[in-house]
């Protein structure tokens, strides 16, 4: 399974924002990395290279590399309602990160651990494809033999505050995706027109 390895807390710094969630490293130096990262006087971004920080920001967002990116994209375009928005939902609609959503892990990449290393099951069978495509109503919850796991046991202390478009019981470590998120409803600071637009030319 192809995924990004690489230095988070630079790509973090590229953006200007924790986009792989809380990191100590970041808050020290949220400043572009490289010898000029606190100067002022860099030179004025072109709207080509705008819209390619968007869409590199979103697959580091979501952890998904180009190709699969750009799957999403095809279908959202191909899909009824606003490309932009339909290719957000598509991404939040990924195994892996309703796994994150339901708080199982602190990161996606945790998420996409849990669901490759097949501790997660949707309406009761294993399913280890973390970019797998949950359906309104899907059943995500924890394998029987997984439940001991000190980051799954974790959870149980956590705030049950979730999202709208979320249910999930602590105690059996079952959740339901009860619908696909509206934009509103989507945290993410990603400007997905931008997105469209780059891969419209």
């Amino acid at each position: 399974m192809a995924r990004y390895t690489g230095p988070k807390t630079k790509i973090a710094r590229k953006f200007g924002e924790p986009i792989f969630g809380s990191d100590k490293a970041f808050e020290k130096r949220n400043y572009p990395p490289g010898q000029h990262g606190v100067s002022k006087r860099r030179g004025k971004k072109s709207e080509y290279s705008i819209q390619l920080m968007e869409k590199q920001k979103a697959k580091f967002t979501y952890g998904i590399l180009e190709r699969q990116f750009r799957n999403l994209f095809d279908k959202a375009s191909r899909s009824k309602g606003v490309t932009g928005e339909v290719l957000l939902q598509l991404c939040e609609s990924r195994l892996d990160n309703l796994v994150y959503r339901f708080g199982l892990s602190p990161s996606r990449s945790g998420a996409r651990q849990l669901v490759s290393h097949r501790h997660i099951t949707v309406n009761g069978s294993v399913v280890n494809i973390p970019s797998y495509q949950a359906k309104e109503g899907d059943i995500i919850g924890v394998r029987e033999k997984s439940k001991t796991l000190n980051i799954i046991q974790e959870t149980k202390t956590k705030n049950e505050s979730l999202y709208e478009w979320l249910s999930w019981n602590k105690n059996e470590f079952i959740g339901t995706f009860v619908s696909i998120p509206e934009r509103i409803q989507i945290p993410e600071n990603i400007k997905e027109q931008l997105i469209v637009e780059l891969y419209s030319k």
